[in-house]
């Protein structure tokens, strides 16, 4: 039974401890072994349930740039339509690799990733790299705009906000030494996107238990695990389709109910289910 820390990060995400369940490896074979051994009881499965893409989404809406909301307004694959732009082509001349390159970009931006980390990422030539930076920006100047006031408005004030209103203070962002003050940039870039994020999966285990109480679902479907974007629930299998389904819709309209999601950016959530932690593909 681990210990769930609600200050554990900077970001104001949960950390695990006593044994860190948020940190065991999903791509390795022990990995998966030991996801293996956490096994629902009889009559019961897993529910995982993972906001998808959020941290785009959220730079969609914090952003308010019209190409990136469009992209997800459409449904359209956010890498694949991205790399449309930014390589100047039609997404069904996308190649794997040009998908891949453009991944890389969406998160390494919003990261506060240089030239030069994106060159070291994506494997490239640091021109080819300083190509696609530009790219991005130019065809995403809201994106651009974003990031250049949040970093003005650190500077300024001292912190950031989520969307939420939380703050976090960034006081290396004054240091008259040029690299501690740029390491600080690149912090602030990113905390109000990661930072809301860890707004929005506390809201979402808020709402989903209410929601469950208020349908007299507990305790047959109990929350045991938070990993990040994810939730886990052990349900008892005659109530899972009822469970599912509220469940997607209270995380899914968790935005809506605070009334904040000006831009309408829908917030997806993808599901798994299983007997063991390891079937949660």
């Amino acid at each position: 039974h681990a210990r769930f820390i609600q200050s554990g990060s900077t970001t104001g995400r949960f950390s695990s401890t006593d044994p860190n369940l948020q940190n065991i490896p999903i791509k390795s074979e022990l990995g998966r072994n030991v996801r293996k051994a956490f096994v629902a009881p009889e009559g019961s499965v897993l529910l995982a349930l993972d906001y998808s893409q959020i941290e785009l989404r959220l730079a969609a809406i914090l952003s308010g740039d019209t190409a990136l909301i469009k992209i997800f307004k459409d449904g359209s694959d956010v890498h694949a339509s991205v790399a449309s732009r930014v390589f100047g082509v039609s997404e069904d001349k996308i190649t794997n690799e040009m998908r891949r390159h453009a991944k890389v970009i969406n998160f390494g931006i919003i990261y506060g990733m240089g030239v030069n980390a994106l060159k070291e990422a994506l494997g490239t030539s640091r021109a080819e790299a300083e190509t696609f930076y530009r790219g991005y920006f130019e065809k995403f100047p809201g994106i651009t705009k974003y990031l250049e006031d949040v970093k003005a408005f650190a500077r300024k004030h001292g912190y950031t906000e989520t969307l939420f209103g939380r703050r976090r203070p960034f006081s290396d962002i004054r240091s008259p030494i040029p690299y501690i003050q740029a390491s600080a940039e690149r912090m602030a870039i990113n905390a109000p996107i990661q930072g809301t994020a860890a707004d929005l999966i506390k809201l979402a285990l808020l709402h989903n238990h209410e929601a469950l109480a208020k349908e007299n679902l507990l305790p047959d479907a109990r929350l045991i695990l938070q990993i990040h974007d994810e939730l886990i629930y052990e349900v008892k299998k005659d109530i899972l389709p009822n469970v599912k389904k509220l469940l997607i819709e209270t995380m899914e309209g968790v935005l809506d109910v605070t009334k904040k999601n000006a831009e309408k950016v829908p917030i997806l959530v993808s599901t798994g289910v299983g007997a063991t932690w390891d079937d949660l593909k």
